[in-house]
């Protein structure tokens, strides 16, 4: 079941569709229009409301459903015939569009309160295949394939702090999952020497270097770049709407395919690099013209190849962060 920030989120913006005069008359008598939302979720929604619970969060999702309503790039005052609600529901392929609403079998919407956090891969994923087949591929440990020697020299100083070597192997590729689960154990809350602290210094360093140089080999061609983009802002096939919020603000946007992006933007450059940040960091940017104004937007953002779960527990993630603001990005267009 979906948290009730995310229910109040996704189905008071499109109860707000419909054109009622307020969240609390709406849920009393939910359009049947509205499709794929269970009674008992009908149900909790009322009760939350009528109990002055999360009322910044219905607020703002009512707003946002009557903005999308009168918005031209939206329904233009005309009530929708059908609104789906994805819900629960995990996507069966893969997709970019990260939906949870469709109307009328045409608009895609995405209601959410926008992260900073744009996706989370395995780094082979990321940095070798630049994200190509779906967001979701997991991979094999990253580590010994971008810093093999300093990831086995930080493992042999772990080891060394631990009493009788906790029963580990010598060697960190020898690590099976129980051993692992072992030393995520033994780590938890224990702080390194001062001499294991700088080998995992070592380590973060080369592991961002060498992983922002295997992503820069990977991106050799504008065409590639620009897909690179696409894939990391969430640009895909289909338009589609985001009506949410960050931060202190209401966010109603229009992302662009592809195509629109190019008729916009003349990617001019998309970098890479490590950087000296206390694990493994690689900054990325992407600077991209607009071809009507000639002005230079820039995107940045940072991936952290980090473990998963605890120091040594699970091969590392590469998680995907956005740091320019969404409602800055090139191709993230206002709803108007």
């Amino acid at each position: 079941m979906p948290a009730p920030k995310t229910e109040i989120t996704e189905v008071v913006t499109g109860l707000a569709l419909f054109g009622g005069s307020d969240a609390r008359t709406a849920l009393a008598d939910p359009p049947s229009a509205f499709t794929d939302v269970p009674s008992e979720t009908w149900t909790r929604l009322a009760a939350l409301e009528s109990e002055g619970r999360y009322r910044e969060e219905f607020e703002a999702a009512w707003a946002n459903g009557r903005a999308f309503l009168r918005a031209d790039d939206g329904l233009r005052g005309r009530p929708p015939l059908l609104v789906e609600w994805k819900g629960g529901h995990r996507a069966p392929g893969d997709e970019v569009v990260p939906a949870d609403l469709r109307i009328d079998h045409v608009y895609l919407v995405s209601c959410k309160y926008l992260s900073k956090i744009l996706i989370n891969a395995s780094p082979a994923h990321l940095f070798e295949r630049s994200l190509a087949g779906g967001h979701g591929i997991r991979g094999d440990d990253w580590y010994p394939v971008v810093a093999g020697e300093p990831y086995q020299a930080l493992y042999a100083g772990v080891r060394r702090e631990l009493p009788g070597d906790a029963g580990l192997p010598p060697f960190v590729a020898d690590l099976t999952s129980d051993h692992r689960a072992l030393l995520r154990d033994h780590l938890a809350g224990m702080r390194w020497s001062g001499a294991t602290e700088a080998l995992y210094r070592s380590f973060a360093s080369e592991v961002a270097r060498a992983s922002a140089a295997e992503w820069k080999r990977s991106l050799l061609t504008k065409r590639q770049q620009e897909a690179m983009l696409w894939r990391l802002l969430r640009i895909g096939a289909a338009p589609y709407f985001v009506l949410g919020s960050s931060g202190d603000r209401s966010l109603r946007l229009r992302i662009a395919t592809p195509w629109d992006w190019r008729r916009h933007y003349d990617l001019r450059r998309f970098d890479a690099w490590g950087d000296e940040a206390g694990q493994p960091v690689v900054r990325w940017r992407a600077d991209a013209r607009d071809r009507t104004t000639g002005e230079l937007h820039t995107v940045e953002g940072h991936v952290e190849v980090r473990w998963s779960h605890g120091r040594f527990a699970q091969p590392p993630e590469a998680k995907v962060y956005l740091d320019t603001p969404h409602h800055r990005v090139p191709g993230y267009f206002p709803l108007i």
